[in-house]
């Protein structure tokens, strides 16, 4: 008898953003249904107005006739993208792994499931990280580069966090792992993935990197300009927190 293949739960946040998940949840879907793993894809709307969340159960609908395991969240009120994916999360208490990608389409649905299945065969945590080598490429905007190498440098000198792209989005978690550190987790916005892997990092979790490829896709909802002092003081918050001992 074959051995009992673990359950995945894999959530797309989105926030009126039906337009761009139309495309990527096509490809989505149709890679979903070829893969032999067992995964359950959860849409997960964090508040969206009427005439987006009318769309997003029309795609729902569309998507599962091509992979029957996927599921619309609607969660109360916007609250931000790391409120909406913990949500989701939580409805699969007995997922041996908890997976989430963005819906921009920017990491290709291949890509991911080869994410998936190392986290699976090697039993590690799995995170996607924007990095150029001789197998990957990374397209992005200057504005969007300059963010991103910023980020990541206050990441790390505020953090001390041991990771080449915190923010990429595309992350595989052994629910093992993440489960004793959800209580904790108070990051209802961008700056969720760093509180998150903090939270890991300090009760002893290790995880794999993985360069991807990735391609900036227009539409985001991310301004480098807008987002950058709210980001900040979300990584001093984590900063202090983990300082008092929050996370263990």
């Amino acid at each position: 008898m074959p051995a009992l293949l673990p359950g995945i739960l894999l959530v797309t946040p989105v926030w009126n953003d039906a337009a761009r998940l139309a495309g990527f949840g096509t490809e989505l879907a149709q890679t979903l249904a070829d893969c032999p793993l067992p995964i359950r894809w959860v849409i997960a709307d964090d508040g969206s107005d009427r005439e987006d969340r009318k769309r997003l159960k029309d795609l729902q609908k569309s998507f599962a006739e091509v992979h029957p395991k996927v599921d619309l969240h609607l969660a109360a009120h916007h609250r931000g993208k790391g409120s909406v994916v913990r949500e989701a999360w939580d409805l699969d208490p007995k997922a041996a792994w908890l997976a989430f990608v963005d819906a921009d389409g920017s990491l290709a649905p291949a890509e991911l499931m080869d994410l998936i299945a190392r986290a699976v065969e090697t039993d590690q945590t799995v995170l996607a990280i924007r990095k150029p080598t001789a197998t990957t490429t990374v397209v992005e905007s200057a504005w969007r580069g300059l963010a991103h190498r910023g980020f990541l440098m206050a990441a790390h000198f505020l953090l001390g966090l041991r990771c080449e792209d915190p923010q990429c989005g595309a992350k595989i978690l052994r629910a093992r792992d993440y489960r004793p550190v959800a209580p904790l987790l108070r990051e209802d916005g961008l700056a969720f993935d760093s509180e998150l892997l903090v939270a890991l990092m300090l009760r002893g979790a290790t995880w794999l990197e993985i360069p991807v490829n990735w391609l900036e896709k227009k539409g985001g909802r991310v301004s480098p300009l807008r987002d950058a002092w709210g980001m900040l003081a979300a990584l001093w918050r984590v900063r202090s927190r983990a300082r008092s001992g929050e996370f263990g």
